[in-house]
């Protein structure tokens, strides 16, 4: 139906100004709160239209991360006058952009990483989502995009799920992977918010992020380049942290390192922020025989990764004897650290004998050992290696423990805290 020029919304000189720097605010009421109330992000008015072609399911063997996509993807946008559309579903493809639009030209897009598994019921589930739809709104405002409702889009997510759940590998270590993404489409070149946004899900079968499953990766501390500050936005999943990370990525390789650790320089130290695009842990040996675990803390600097926060917990939780982590003795205390430390600290630790392990931890990999780190504090002479304790099967006890039991939470072969959730059609 076409509404008549006299019924449709005129917005005002003051109301248009509003709108062109919004201020909304999500408060699961369906409407965003702002100058203009205008339609939130509503999971009831969803439509799915079904792929009437629905693709061939290929070898999980395979499968390359993030290369293979499934038959349906989730849809919304959000316009500054109509607010949020009617969600839907519908078949895999294309979108038709503006090339002025904001994600193209200021970045203006963020995401999230999260993974569904089948359950031993046959149900597909998602590990501790709440906590990416969190992080994804937190995102969002830090890039003055529009707020959502984050329950409703979770709701929306498991609807996905629960329709392409054919696609879910039932090998151990092979999951779907799943992409919520917002990018800014307001369709100017002027230096400003992005006042209209798509939404959309889509979703990939995956196997091991690193082919060379269990075997410990390599990484270089380059001290040339820095992924965050402060004051930045590292400590939000933000497209601007990822590209310019490809080019260091790049000079690693060619030396014969796996991956990049990131480092800030602090003063006269090198810290330790991340590894890649994971979160970093060390395994400390005390005195009294008990373990520190490390990791950098949230600075500001360090995006608070679902796996990393899992594993502080299931850490404390051992210790508390709230459960006992696989080939850990059950009275070997794991103290979790969140605290600095720096090229150096690693340096003593090592000749010390003290540093045990250390592991990388995140959505994509879960948790992979680091084998040994080059650091290169001047880029015309080579790296000098930190080799790290070998272990048999490439994984030190600490690590392996962890892996299995968030992968036993996930999986759904031990409940834990309802840190999994079902997704039903």
């Amino acid at each position: 139906m076409v509404m008549p020029p006299s019924a449709r919304f005129h917005p005002t000189d003051t109301q248009h100004s509003k709108m062109t720097n919004p201020e909304w605010k999500s408060v699961g009421n369906g409407h965003l709160e702002g100058p203009i109330p205008v339609p939130d992000l509503d999971a009831s008015k969803l439509t799915v239209t079904l792929s009437k072609s629905l693709k061939p399911i290929p070898y999980p063997e395979s499968l390359v991360f993030g290369s293979t996509m499934t038959d349906h993807m989730l849809v919304a946008s959000f316009d500054p006058v109509t607010g949020w559309s009617a969600p839907e579903i519908k078949p895999y493809g294309p979108f038709t952009l503006d090339p002025a639009s904001s994600c193209f030209q200021y970045a203006t897009n963020t995401f999230e990483g999260m993974k569904a598994y089948i359950g031993p019921d046959g149900a597909p589930r998602l590990f501790r989502p709440e906590k990416n739809m969190a992080r994804l709104a937190r995102s969002a405002e830090r890039l003055a995009l529009p707020p959502f409702n984050p329950n409703a889009l979770l709701e929306l997510i498991k609807k996905l799920v629960a329709i392409d759940q054919r696609w879910i590998p039932g090998i151990e270590g092979y999951s779907l992977y799943i992409r919520p993404t917002i990018i800014g489409t307001r369709s100017a070149l002027g230096v400003s918010a992005s006042d209209h946004a798509l939404l959309y899900v889509i979703l990939s079968p995956t196997g091991p992020y690193f082919r060379t499953g269990p075997k410990p990766i390599s990484l270089l501390a380059a001290a040339e380049n820095v992924r965050s500050w402060p004051g930045g936005t590292g400590s939000h999943k933000v497209a601007g942290n990822y590209s310019p990370g490809f080019l260091p990525q790049r000079m690693a390789a060619k030396q014969g390192y796996d991956q990049i650790l990131w480092l800030l320089r602090d003063e006269l130290e090198w810290k330790v922020t991340e590894a890649g695009a994971m979160n970093i842990f060390a395994v400390i040996g005390r005195e009294d025989g008990d373990i520190d675990l490390i990791t950098p803390p949230l600075d500001g600097t360090i995006l608070p990764g679902v796996t990393r926060e899992s594993v502080l917990a299931i850490a404390k939780a051992h210790s508390a004897g709230k459960l006992t982590l696989p080939g850990v003795n059950s009275t070997q205390r794991l103290y979790p650290q969140e605290r600095a430390f720096t090229i150096a600290d690693m340096d003593q630790w090592l000749a010390d004998g003290i540093l045990q392990e250390m592991f990388a931890v995140g959505t994509a990999v879960v948790l992979t050992p680091i084998g040994r780190v080059g650091f290169q504090d001047d880029v015309k002479k080579p790296a000098r290696d930190l080799v790290l304790p070998l272990h048999e099967g490439g994984m030190g006890p600490v690590s392996r423990a962890m892996w299995q039991m968030i992968v036993d939470i996930q999986k759904g072969r031990f409940e834990w805290e309802g840190w999994c959730v079902r997704c039903e059609e």
